[in-house]
């Protein structure tokens, strides 16, 4: 299925079906919404030759489906480094926010570590059974090189966007690079998914430069120690990109 994840009702955002996650159909994936925070950063006071090295993103509840106002500012100024905050809220309040550093790009640049096999070289695999025919699962396309939803163990999967983030507007490639990062914890899983709930509370996603191309490459590991902690490696085809890392509530369901 091809559509927008959000359309625009003025300064307001409003979900489409499409950002449905997989745990809750009232809720929505992380991922779209993250990306909505990293729009706002993007946009705010821009300035040529600066550009983001790092975002944390708070996730405060469960994001509704359920129209969306974000903000977003720039909280320490300054010439070559400077630190930027946003915000996402519902109707009943704020349910994400994300800080920024946003730093000077410079004259240095060596050379990259070579991508793992690409997405031509990867397969697609089932996503979590939703009980729902529209949803994240089917705005996204996969590519497993190893790994899957269902399959418990460290996953190398290629992700890339069927449609915008926001209708009418292109992705740009921090949206795009975004929107799949959340997804470390969920294709790298090491419990069984219909035992246990593995939530993560944050996202922190550090770059060395946003994506080439529509395919973001997310090589993921997910260990559990009391609580549970995944880490992913990103990639485009040309080479690294960064890396993410996410703080996880685990708990038995029903306890």
């Amino acid at each position: 299925m091809t559509g927008a994840f959000y359309t625009r009702d003025g300064e307001t955002l409003v979900p489409t079906e499409l950002t449905r996650g997989p745990w809750d159909p009232g809720a929505q994936h992380a991922g779209p919404p993250s990306a909505l925070l990293a729009r706002a950063l993007e946009r705010c006071e821009p300035r040529e030759g600066m550009r983001i090295g790092r975002i944390t993103v708070e996730i405060l509840g469960p994001v509704p489906l359920a129209p969306l106002t974000v903000e977003a500012r720039v909280v320490r100024p300054g010439r070559s480094v400077e630190l930027l905050e946003a915000s996402l809220a519902g109707p009943d309040g704020p349910v994400m926010s994300a800080n920024a550093w946003r730093v000077a790009v410079g004259d240095v640049d060596l050379e990259s570590d070579p991508p793992p096999p690409g997405p031509d070289q990867g397969r697609d695999r089932d996503f979590f059974p939703t009980g729902q025919e529209a949803g994240y699962h089917t705005a996204m396309e996969y590519r497993f090189v190893h790994g899957g939803f269902l399959e418990a163990g460290p996953a190398l999967v290629w992700m890339r966007m069927r449609g915008p983030l926001v209708e009418g507007e292109d992705p740009t490639p921090l949206e795009r690079l975004m929107v799949v990062a959340d997804v470390g914890n969920g294709v790298s899983a090491v419990l069984d998914w219909r035992e246990y709930l593995f939530i993560n509370t944050e996202l922190t996603v550090h770059l060395l430069r946003p994506p080439d191309g529509d395919w973001v490459g997310v090589d993921a590991i997910t260990r559990v120690d009391g609580v549970g902690l995944a880490e992913t490696e990103l990639w485009d085809e040309r080479g690294r990109l960064g890396r993410g890392a996410q703080t996880l509530l685990v708990r038995a369901r029903g306890a």
